[in-house]
């Protein structure tokens, strides 16, 4: 039989994967995951929806399951040395339960970034955690130079055969527990493709019938632009809230499997994510991190667009290893994803009686949120949410106040507005001139906020600022600067320097609504 280390990219098939997940060994530390039926989301969406719990594992996460079985298939002198990995999340985790399962010794390399949650699961399996640079670029390009150093065995988060072959025995217990002549699809989530290669070409091999649909954000979708464009592609940034699949460039070999056996594709957003983690709770009563939610999302999207009735539709619930100060902005956003929830942004007169007239034309509807400031001008600006039963209504409502002479604007997909914007009405500032508007990205990490402040700092005046923690790895800044006209090029010249993600936002209509 052919050894792993002997497959290159592009050499493996299907039937070499189903072959090592057939002899793998997983189970010395994963479980068998149970199917859970899912009543409301099956409702919701006309079909049989079913979810693989793979959040049940004992690290949470399916991500055990490769580590496990490339770890448990090392030689006895690669077991005497150890290994080592570089990861922030569900991967590391899954190294250092398998470490401590086989007794080895596993060092973990993790931005300075990672939440210590997970910095302290890993060390209380017994793992050598090192916290390198910002990102997981700096963290795997300081893993290998280690690995060189003490010879150690590198464990790849994803593009490895054993490590895919092991995600893959989620397929072959998923082909025994839905018990369905007919063919049915299957919700995969895609980061860097360990997990959908395994689950695709274990699936093909044995059940070609069976349809598998990858499932990406829409700011991380390393895959989907990959298989555009027929060759690997590395992003330029991902996006920072579904923390498990933000990869910048997927595997040689995922990326090979992955183009041949997986039959479709879908991207969802942010509201969409947050959408079914709570779905999931409705269902299950339990919490997903985004991740974890991502093939859910990905499922209800491709069931509405692709008029999907009365078919048996399964979703990879792949990890549960939530931050708790993210669900926050979670409970914020899901009812948004669901389209259950309307923001909009609406004139009114400047006079008394203005709100009440405006509250009699919402009507039963329940305003979730109303944020206004006096000025002294003619006309007023309220930033309003409105709960919604049907992602129709959204429309219906935007007619109705037009309708009654209202000037409406909806912001429901603006990111600036639900972001910051929602928090600051009413922080009129007509005197700042030259203000410019940026919303900054940067490390979430103690001391971060100052470090940013102290390299924003400048000959330019700060005239607008906003920062709110969502528990992510990364932080997101909405700041105003004042700068002449004449000053362009050189603050041009600075913004490059910064070394921080910036997009200009002075257009944005919320913020001239509500900040100007």
């Amino acid at each position: 039989m052919i050894q792993p280390q002997e497959f290159e990219p592009g050499q493996m098939t299907a039937m070499d994967v189903l072959r090592l997940a057939l002899t793998g060994k997983v189970y010395g530390a994963a479980i068998e995951t149970p199917i859970s039926a899912a009543p409301g989301l099956s409702k919701r969406t006309g079909n049989h929806v079913l979810l693989k719990r793979e959040d049940l594992q004992p690290i949470f996460s399916f991500k055990l399951r490769g580590a496990y079985n490339k770890m448990a298939q090392l030689s006895p002198q690669q077991r005497e040395k150890g290994v080592i990995t570089a990861s922030a999340g569900n991967h590391a985790q899954g190294v250092a339960y398998a470490a401590q399962e086989l007794k080895m010794r596993a060092v973990i390399v993790m931005p300075a970034t990672t939440p210590e949650i997970k910095i302290e699961g890993c060390r209380a399996r017994g793992a050598e955690v090192i916290l390198h640079g910002d990102s997981f670029s700096d963290a795997e390009t300081h893993a290998y130079a280690l690995q060189k150093e003490l010879g150690l065995t590198f464990v790849h988060p994803f593009d490895d055969p054993l490590v895919l072959a092991g995600q893959g025995t989620v397929a072959l217990e998923l082909l025994r527990q839905v018990e369905t002549g007919n063919g049915y699809t299957v919700f995969v989530p895609v980061g860097g493709g360990g997990l959908i290669a395994g689950v695709a070409s274990v699936i093909k091999a044995l059940r070609p019938d069976v349809k598998v649909v990858g499932v990406e954000p829409d700011d991380s979708d390393a895959m989907y632009q990959s298989l555009q464009a027929d060759t690997r592609v590395r992003l330029d940034s991902v996006g920072i809230f579904v923390d498990g699949v933000a990869v910048k460039q997927v595997g040689a070999y995922t990326f090979d499997l992955t183009r041949r056996y997986v039959d479709d594709w879908v991207r969802v957003n942010t509201d969409q994510v947050c959408a079914a983690i709570k779905d999931v709770f409705d269902d299950t009563r339990a919490v997903m991190e985004p991740a974890g939610a991502l093939a859910v999302a990905g499922l209800k999207k491709y069931a509405r667009e692709h008029g999907l009735k009365d078919e048996t539709l399964v979703a990879l619930t792949c990890g549960a290893n939530v931050n708790f100060d993210r669900l926050r902005h979670v409970s914020e956003r899901a009812e948004i994803g669901e389209q259950r929830e309307a923001i909009l942004a609406v004139t009114i007169p400047e006079r008394a009686g203005a709100f009440r007239e405006f509250i009699e034309v919402i009507g039963a509807r329940a305003v979730t949120e109303f944020n206004y400031r006096y000025a002294p001008r003619s006309e007023a600006q309220i930033f309003v949410g409105v709960q919604l039963a049907s992602a129709g209504q959204r429309g219906e409502l935007v007619d109705t106040l037009t309708a009654r002479g209202y000037a409406v604007l909806d912001l429901t997909d603006d990111e600036l507005a639900k972001v910051h914007v929602r928090h600051m009405v009413g922080g009129r500032a007509p005197e700042a001139e030259g203000e410019r508007v940026y919303s900054f990205t940067f490390p979430e990490r103690p001391g971060a906020l100052l470090e940013f402040l102290t390299h924003l700092h400048g000959r330019w005046n700060i005239s607008l600022f906003h920062y709110r923690n969502h528990g992510s790895a990364h932080g997101r800044v909405l700041a105003g600067i004042q700068v002449p006209e004449e000053d362009g090029a050189d603050f041009a010249t600075f913004l490059r320097g910064l070394g921080y993600p910036s997009d200009e936002m002075t257009q944005n209509p919320a913020y001239r609504l509500f900040l100007t």
